[in-house]
């Protein structure tokens, strides 16, 4: 597929029980590419009718269709075929997510794509592989502990990372026989489109996978919290809105599992292999333009490195791509929005009062109808401020010294926010100490940004509630019933 392809204009629906569909209303918003400012496509805006219409087509299919019914075997053959039919339309895809979210094609197309299809297979054979539990009293007494489909799901997705973030939660939520609708965020609803006609391709029976557009409050996102035929509520963005959300789920006492946002911590011992640290740490900073909730946002170096780090990350900063992200040879793009522009400016500013600005926080003139801001590197701000305290979800990085060990851990816990944390250190017992003590959902020791499918994923405190990936996805996507057996001797 080529660029000029991609690049045309064109109308994206909602997929509503197996076929695309416009808004009752007949309403239609734009979505635009963030590096260009022009119009990619006008999209479909989904009312509570249109809601109404995606939880009755997946109720219906959780009630009558095939889909339940079917072993994990079964439906795990259909999940790896979309995975492998998303690695086929791999270059589509990868262009049309870099055109909704301005990051650079090479991270779409080694990374996210990618990883979106590893999520249906690694999901297609673990939950094939997922056993039950039988617990013997004696000879005559068995208690089997089985799993069963919950029902509707509502999956709510970010616009950071639209692909790899809906695939996440579908796999585990089609796999362990559930029905949904997927609401993605209203900036980025391409390839969450494009997916559902991948999907339907590779067998899911209609009804199963319903995709509706729209805004969140007052809009189709609130009103498929609300739905009271929805079980159960799966969403990754802001914690503002996890808060909403969980609010107007209350009702109706669903599911809720919630990835909110961080303000990760990276701490770097005076000990560490400084190159790779260094290296990572900007890398951590600065990946997808710093729109990412697992970024290491705030950076902690031991005051005996502290020049020699700064110095290395700021050359290094310096030497970052900024540009189309359309070109191979870009290593930063367009943030999302002007909106976003805006946010992430008004922090700038912030940083500039209270600290010192060593490199970066400039728009770039040459790419004047885009969203580009040139990575920026701060010091002498305070951990308290409002800079190292809130969510940027931008290219701006705070470094702060530290003296002791425990200082570095008090400064790192010092957030509302408890998503993830680096640390790097050449001594191995203190590794296992930092660890233990960051109030975090993970923590990376010497790397970042590595991950096992397997293991639990989420955050503590406002980071999030509740636990995603391997066991804990099945879990959260399927209700538990004990039937106990008693046989006569």
């Amino acid at each position: 597929m080529s660029v000029e392809t991609a690049a045309r204009t064109r109308h994206l629906d909602h997929f509503i029980d197996g076929e695309y569909s416009p808004s009752t209303s007949g309403e239609r918003f734009e979505t635009v590419n963030p590096a260009t400012g022009q119009v990619l496509a006008t999209v479909s805006l989904g009312t509570s009718q249109d809601v109404d219409r995606a939880v009755t087509a997946a109720r219906t299919a959780f009630k009558t269709g095939p889909w339940p019914k079917m072993s994990a075997r079964e439906r795990g053959a259909i999940l790896r075929k979309i995975g492998d039919l998303i690695l086929e339309r791999r270059e589509q895809l990868a262009i049309a997510e870099t055109m909704d979210t301005g990051k650079p094609i090479n991270e779409s197309f080694d990374g996210d794509i990618p990883r979106a299809a590893l999520n249906f297979h690694f999901f297609a054979d673990y939950a094939s592989a997922a056993g039950e539990e039988c617990f013997t009293v004696n000879q005559l007494e068995r208690h089997l502990s089985v799993r069963e489909p919950l029902g509707v799901a509502a999956l709510i997705t970010p616009w950071n990372l639209p692909l790899y973030l809906a695939t996440w939660k579908l796999a585990p939520c089609l796999a362990m026989g559930n029905t949904c609708v997927l609401k993605p965020a209203e900036w980025t609803p391409y390839t969450a489109t494009l997916l559902a006609q991948i999907a339907k391709q590779a067998g899911l029976p209609a009804g199963v996978l319903n995709v509706v557009h729209g805004f969140g409050a007052g809009g189709a996102g609130e009103a498929l919290t609300k739905h009271p035929e929805v079980d159960c509520i799966s969403f990754t963005g802001e914690t503002s809105t996890g808060r909403a959300i969980m609010t107007a789920a209350a009702a109706t006492l669903k599911k809720v599992s919630f990835e909110l946002g961080g303000k990760g911590a990276n701490l770097i011992f005076e000990d560490a292999d400084l190159d790779e640290a260094v290296a990572t740490s900007t890398r951590a900073a600065f990946r997808n333009q710093g729109e990412i909730c697992l970024a290491g946002s705030r950076l902690f170096v031991h005051e005996k490195v502290f020049d020699q780090v700064v110095d290395a990350l700021v050359k290094r900063v310096q030497r970052i791509v900024v540009g189309d992200p359309l070109d191979a040879r870009t290593e930063m793009g367009a943030l999302i929005s002007k909106e976003q522009l805006e946010k992430v400016e008004s922090y700038i500013k912030i940083g500039r009062k209270e600290g010192k600005l060593l490199t970066g926080g400039e728009r770039l003139a040459e790419f004047a109808d885009g969203n580009f801001l040139s990575p920026a590197v701060f010091t002498g701000i305070s951990n308290s401020s409002k800079f190292c305290q809130e969510e940027i979800f931008g290219p701006a990085l705070p470094v702060i010294p530290f003296k002791f060990e425990e200082e570095a851990i008090a400064l790192a816990n010092e957030t509302p926010y408890g998503l993830s944390a680096s640390l790097w250190s050449s001594d191995v017992n203190r590794c296992h100490r930092v660890s233990q003590q960051l109030k975090t959902g993970i923590v990376w020791v010497n790397c970042w940004f590595a991950r096992d499918l397997r293991t639990p994923f989420g955050g503590q405190k406002s980071s999030g509630i509740g636990r995603e990936g391997g066991r804990k996805s099945l879990e959260f996507f399927s209700e538990e019933k004990t039937i106990c057996y008693r046989y006569k001797g």
